[in-house]
């Protein structure tokens, strides 16, 4: 997804140009945790950044850089017809997280449960994307984790759309802010689990999410919504599931390089809008990214930029494709600056769930 709050390169030079309609807010990021600001204000404030991802999200679709069936369903009124570079950026990230998801996926045992965690999950597809893929995939066990305002909305638009509703059984109640869903057939053994909470209130003593499985690998996602919380904070709650889970994944997806020209003016921007990124000051390189998974007890960590990703996980022949869509970039160099001011940094842990993606990763 793309968070209005963080400025495209666009818009940092304040410029304007490029085809395409619309402003693309927000490089190739997401978001949909909770803020790291005191008060309600601001916590409305990242949370109301998931309906731009939405907004982004249907841009790539509709135009083609990506399939997804189900981003229309969590965007309302017309689509909004995001620029090239923005567009690129959310192919860019979405890949590879799929890549990543994908060989979770394919280096454990389908007839086992495997467990993926979403932080700060908003309105992503990708749970639905992975119960109808061609793959077939088996035994999935699929939490979301977001505001309980925003997982309410969701389970209320699964349990009232039709097309969701051949796809899922109607979620039915753990708790007030807890729901759980069946794929359809039930006979793959997917669920979904949409727990309505604040992330900020998970700690190594805090009791395990229901239907948390501690035997069973898991991967843990984050895609812009721990570089929302103080660092302090982001290590609490890493350690609510590394204490617990020994067959342990993660990817985080955030922006680096605070300090140089580019970070400066996007910092300075979210500070006009009231929000920080705690986390950037912390961890501005991809070499800090790295560190901080080591120190979170991962025995093998990784982190590519998105540039470093669209040029070596990219196959030649779907970059022409991708590049044909709306005649390419017209100014690669800033697609460069933009996509190297965001990583994709993961890391794993207990002998399963492999997550060494070589080059060449998105095929192609």
């Amino acid at each position: 997804m793309s968070a209005p709050l963080i400025p495209n390169l666009l818009s940092l030079r304040g410029r304007a140009t490029g085809r395409g309609r619309g402003r693309g807010r927000g490089g190739p990021g997401r978001s949909g945790g909770p803020g790291s600001g005191p008060g309600p204000s601001h916590d409305a404030t990242i949370q109301g950044t998931d309906t731009d991802a939405a907004v982004s999200r249907l841009s790539a679709v509709e135009l083609g850089y990506l399939s997804d069936p189900f981003a229309r369903l969590f965007v309302q009124g017309p689509a909004t017809r995001r620029l090239p570079i923005i567009n690129r950026g959310t192919y860019t990230r979405t890949t590879a997280i799929d890549v990543l998801v994908d060989r979770f996926l394919a280096t454990t045992s389908p007839d086992e449960p495997r467990q993926i965690v979403s932080l700060g999950a908003g309105t992503d597809t990708r749970c639905l994307r992975l119960f109808t893929s061609p793959a077939n995939h088996g035994n999935i066990v699929y939490h979301e984790i977001d505001f309980p305002t925003i997982m309410a909305r969701k389970q209320a638009l699964i349990s009232s759309n039709p097309s969701l509703r051949n796809l899922l059984s109607t979620p039915e109640p753990l708790s007030q802010t807890t729901w759980q869903s069946h794929s359809l057939p039930q006979s793959n053994n997917n669920t979904l689990t949409l727990h309505g909470l604040d992330l900020r209130t998970l700690t190594p003593s805090s009791p395990l999410l229901p239907n948390l499985t501690p035997t069973a690998p898991t991967l843990l996602l984050s895609e812009c919504c721990l570089c929302y919380l103080p660092p302090s904070t982001v290590t609490t709650l890493l350690s609510h599931f590394t204490a617990r889970l020994p067959l342990l994944g993660l990817i985080i997806y955030e922006p680096i390089l605070p300090h140089d020209p580019f970070g400066r003016t996007m910092v300075s921007n979210l500070a006009a809008r009231g929000v920080s990124m705690p986390t950037l000051d912390v961890y501005p390189t991809a070499a800090d990214q790295e560190r901080r998974l080591r120190e979170a007890g991962f025995d093998e960590v990784r982190c590519r930029s998105v540039d470093g990703i669209w040029e070596g996980w990219v196959g030649e022949g779907e970059k022409e494709r991708v590049d044909s869509l709306e005649g390419g970039l017209d100014e690669v160099e800033e697609w460069r600056l933009l996509a190297g001011h965001y990583v994709v940094a993961w890391g794993w842990r207990g002998g399963r769930g492999d997550l060494d993606v070589g080059e060449g990763g998105a095929g192609g």
